[in-house]
This record gives C-alpha cells, sequence and structure tokens, in this order.
C-alpha cells in the first residue's frame, strides 16, 4: 500500500462512494448486466444483507501495491489477499500476486514498496489471474485501509482490460479512524499551536490498540495489518452484533 505523507488521492470519480447503495440488490442488478463471464459470476455470488451484523459477514482484507496514486495513469505491481471473520484471520489461506503493469515503475515508488524491474520482469498481466481474484472476493465484503486506492484502481483495470467496471462494497479502516479523529476541523488554536491532527495511517492507526509494527509496503502484510486493525476497532468501538451497513461504503 502506497501511502506517503498526510495528502492521499481521492477517489476515482467512476467509484465514488455510495453509502445507500443496497448492496444486495445491485450485484443482482449487475449479474444481469455483465458481459464478462468472471465478473457476472462474480456478482451472482450475491452480498450479504445490510442488517446482517459483522460477525456474520464473509470478509477479505484486501491491498495492492502500485506505480503511483491516480488509477488512470498508475497500475497495480501487486495484490495481496487475506480471507476471515470477526473472529479469525485465515492466514494459511492468505494469497499474493506479483504483476506486471501497463505502467513504467518511478524511482520513488520503488523507494516505497521495493518492487523493482527486475522483479516484475517475468510477471504476468492482471488478466491471468483476474478469475482467481474474483474467485477470491466472491461473497466476501471487502477490508482495506483508504478505499481510493484497491477500489478506483481495480476499477481502472477492469475498464481497461474487459471494457466493463466493477463494483462492491468496502469497509475501511482509515475511514473508521476518522470518524473518531476527524470528526471536527482543527480549531483557530489548534492552527496557531502548530498542532498536527491525529495521524490515521496503518501503522499509527495499529499503535493506538496496542497491535505490533508490520514491515509496510508488502501486500499481504499490509492486508493482515488491516485484517487485525478491523477486529481491534469492532472489540473497542462497536459490537459484533453492529450492522455491517453501519461499517461499509
Amino acid at each position: 500500500m502506497m501511502h506517503l505523507g498526510p495528502k492521499l488521492a481521492k477517489p476515482h470519480p467512476l467509484t465514488g462512494d455510495q453509502p445507500e447503495t443496497n448492496w444486495p440488490q445491485r450485484f443482482s442488478e449487475l449479474a444481469q448486466q455483465a458481459k464478462d463471464p468472471r465478473l457476472a459470476q462474480y456478482y451472482k455470488a450475491g452480498m450479504v444483507s445490510p442488517d446482517t451484523p459483522i460477525k456474520d459477514v464473509p470478509l477479505l482484507a484486501i491491498d495492492f501495491e502500485t506505480t503511483g496514486f491516480n488509477a488512470l495513469q498508475d497500475g497495480i505491481l501487486s495484490i495481496g489477499v487475506v480471507p476471515m471473520t470477526l473472529d479469525r484471520i485465515y492466514s494459511n489461506k492468505a494469497r499474493h500476486w506479483l504483476l506486471k503493469p501497463k505502467f513504467h515503475l518511478t524511482e520513488s515508488s520503488v523507494v516505497i514498496h521495493g518492487i523493482t524491474h527486475s522483479d516484475i520482469a517475468a510477471a504476468p498481466d492482471i488478466t491471468t489471474m483476474l478469475d482467481e481474484l474474483l474467485h477470491c472476493m466472491a461473497g466476501s465484503v471487502a477490508v482495506v485501509h483508504f478505499r481510493g486506492i484497491e477500489r478506483p484502481f481495480l476499477d481502472a483495470t477492469m475498464q481497461d482490460r474487459l471494457g466493463e467496471s466493477i463494483e462492491f462494497p468496502v469497509i475501511d479502516t482509515m475511514e473508521l479512524e476518522a470518524r473518531l479523529h476527524r470528526r471536527k476541523p482543527p480549531s483557530l488554536l489548534d492552527k496557531l499551536l502548530g498542532r498536527q491532527p491525529v495521524s490515521i495511517r496503518l501503522a499509527d492507526s495499529r499503535r493506538r490498540y496496542g497491535l505490533p509494527d508490520y514491515s509496510p509496503h508488502h501486500a499481504v502484510t499490509d492486508a493482515l495489518a488491516s485484517a487485525e486493525l478491523l477486529q481491534a476497532q469492532v472489540a473497542d468501538r462497536f459490537s459484533p452484533n453492529t450492522p455491517v451497513s453501519e461499517l461499509w461504503k
């Protein structure tokens, strides 16, 4: 996951937040509209009802490493997924794919994620593993830390390779932290005293819940870190019976 400094990329306009979306109904509609059989099969798996308690929701923690922050000008270098529920993280079922994007690596991005030209020289295009990725995602709600990466990048990739968009709900652990720590803008006194807002980046958020530090910017490790963070957030601030509609976007 590439998060450089406090300035974060804006969500892709094609995948803007839809907080009022009835996801089961939307998946039913999209299953009828999808032209690519892989997408149609993904949507046919359906989505849990908005009133489903989070403890009963199948979840999939997802993280992308990318060449940059703009989904229209950058590409996906690696994908990590970790299946989970509120009670358990299935690390033994984690998957990791290294991919060759259509966009060139930049020096700054290599410094962040450590993926070099030689690493991806023999890597496949994302189209070779779309079946596997969509199979992993089917029926699960995605868990990410900052939805401005995974949702817009996967959507842009689908449009480029398949000519179709993809829609899916996400629980954004960064957004859950923002609800607590960014509820109101800094006061004039805060600005005069130079007080910085509480960081809601992944590592800083984890530390507030007593979670250990992990080496960042590996897709599977960051997915696992997001999975653990969600478990801690629900235990601390929500309830196992919290409807998923209160958490997803």
